[in-house]
């Protein structure tokens, strides 16, 4: 697929409670202004985002990253507390009737996690019958809410291994992934899947004047870009920004769109094959699959 003017999927991550609480809402407003779609990938499960505090003690990179993007703000003193002092709410699973609002206004809906904070710090030291049983928890709960399996899957933090592909390949009626920050999309070699990777950076990495530095440079050269956006940070403290991003691509009559709908008119054979890597990106505080 060839396009010249730009095309650009909105990736919208839900890691935490507040995220689903407040700022899915507060997403859902935005689009509904613009007249836009997006594709919200759900946390179904627990919100342990307290145990964050074991990679504030062993990642310096990590520390950075939370002074860098106001942290407290984003995610209040509550949520850093769960799992740890305050037992852990379930994510999705608390909001059944968001999730069916969400499918109701024709956004799309796919699986992001099972417990978010546990994948992204402890997924490489998982045996693969514990990966098996997240993924079979999280497709469960997407199942209850939906009334049908999962198609996609996003990889919280981007984090993910051949394993992890070898089960959710199984386990799923996989349309596409969107699981790493490569550059362009490719078909993941021994599986032929497509992958739609975030190549665009996050507010939080860059700020949103880097984000828009970006997208202006993406526009110059057209073509299909994906921007990840969390709604804990588009949907909290950056809404108003995020919001003038938007209307910024639509000024430069961009298309603003879903994954699901790239997936579909995505020339695959044009893809290259080819196995991600875990590479540090500038803005991220661990490896992601690039």
């Amino acid at each position: 697929m060839s396009y010249q003017d730009l095309v650009l999927g909105l990736k919208i991550d839900v890691d935490t409670f507040r995220g689903m609480k407040e700022g899915v809402p507060r997403l859902m407003e935005i689009l509904a202004r613009l007249e836009i779609k997006g594709s919200f990938f759900l946390s179904m499960g627990p919100d342990a985002s307290g145990l964050a505090i074991f990679q504030l003690i062993k990642n310096p990179r990590f520390w950075k990253k939370m002074l860098r993007s106001r942290a407290t703000e984003l995610y209040g003193w509550k949520t850093a507390l769960y799992g740890t002092l305050i037992p852990s709410p379930l994510i999705a699973l608390s909001f059944p009737e968001q999730v069916r609002s969400l499918i109701a206004e024709g956004h799309e809906v796919a699986l992001h996690a099972w417990d978010h904070r546990r994948w992204q710090d402890t997924l490489p030291r998982r045996d693969e019958g514990w990966i098996r049983t997240w993924f079979e928890k999280g497709i469960g709960a997407f199942k209850s809410l939906t009334g049908r399996p999962p198609r996609a899957f996003g990889a919280p933090g981007w984090v993910m291994d051949e394993r992890a592909l070898a089960v959710v390949c199984t386990l799923m009626p996989v349309d596409y992934l969107s699981c790493t920050r490569a550059q362009e999309p490719f078909l993941y070699r021994d599986f032929g899947v497509l992958e739609l990777p975030s190549d665009l950076p996050c507010i939080e990495e860059v700020g949103s004047e880097g984000v828009r530095e970006k997208l202006r440079e993406m526009h110059e050269k057209g073509g299909v870009h994906i921007l990840p956006v969390h709604a804990e940070v588009e949907g909290g403290v950056w809404s108003t920004q995020f919001e003038a991003l938007l209307k910024e691509v639509l000024s430069l009559q961009g298309k603003i769109t879903t994954l699901e709908e790239i997936a579909n008119l995505i020339d695959k054979k044009s893809l290259p094959i080819r196995i991600p890597i875990l590479s540090v990106i500038p803005g991220r505080a661990s490896p992601c699959l690039v």
